[in-house]
């Protein structure tokens, strides 16, 4: 299915207020895109929030202005105030640099010098091949998608995250690395740097994966949405609730 059906399927199964975003990571011996940067030097979290307004835009290794998502997306080395764990402990993320230094060791990363530009854009009209879906929503949608991925096959899924670096990481990087989805409840970073509100979370998919998540949603739309969406369960309750209170008060 083409990029734009996709986009729209998904948009209105779920009814998303925000479109999903199609991540493309450049690599070294591929050529640059004839695509826009940033107008000035943007975070990672903050291209993926353009693109879900509208944009699609590249940054590359001189202007993401994020040195820890520049190392995660394989553009740069990490910087040593961020490995040691000095800065996440200036900013009060972590109890010691220890903490800190352990959580950076532990991070995956695109391999350094492997990746020159990533490109993120609306899924609907993105103009490349895309490596991975990002989808910012309400926990109930993620629910959603992830019951999708497990619909055929059943199982259980593992989520992977140190609730730092959500956007580059948790659900960029850990999807183009494993090929499968990762969710994240966000992070510091991208909750302070965009307009992510309080109650969104986000969702890496690998694009390969998004054809057949999306088959299983329209099944899953069929009968189980809707009967979660109509709170048919609790709406019963609710009445019994109802009529016990009336009961007793007659008493």
């Amino acid at each position: 299915m083409e990029n734009k059906i996709l986009s729209l399927k998904i948009e209105e199964i779920l009814d998303l207020k925000t479109q999903p975003v199609a991540i493309k990571i450049v690599k070294t011996e591929e050529p640059l895109p004839d695509i826009k940067t940033p107008a000035q030097n943007s975070r990672y979290c903050q291209l993926l929030m353009l693109a879900r307004n509208g944009q699609t835009l590249m940054l590359n290794a001189e202007k993401i202005a994020c040195p820890a998502a520049k190392a995660a997306l394989g553009l740069g080395p990490l910087v040593e105030k961020i490995s040691t764990g000095e800065m996440l402990c200036t900013l009060g993320l972590f109890a010691n640099k220890e903490a800190a230094a352990k959580t950076m060791r532990m991070i995956p990363r695109i391999k350094e010098g492997s990746a020159k530009a990533v490109v993120a854009g609306p899924l609907r009209d993105f103009p490349m091949e895309p490596d991975v879906i990002v989808i910012e929503s309400v926990p109930e949608n993620i629910m959603w998608l992830g019951l999708a991925r497990n619909f055929r096959e059943g199982g259980r899924l593992s989520f992977n995250s140190s609730i730092f670096q959500a956007e580059c990481v948790d659900v960029t990087t850990v999807p183009f690395l494993t090929g499968e989805i990762n969710m994240t409840p966000g992070c510091y970073g991208c909750r302070q740097a965009t307009d992510t509100p309080p109650e969104h979370m986000f969702i890496g998919i690998p694009a390969k994966l998004l054809p057949e998540i999306i088959e299983s949603l329209e099944v899953l739309s069929e009968k189980a949405m809707k009967a979660v969406r109509e709170k048919t369960v609790y709406s019963l309750y609710s009445k019994g609730l109802t009529q016990n209170k009336e009961s007793i008060n007659h008493i």
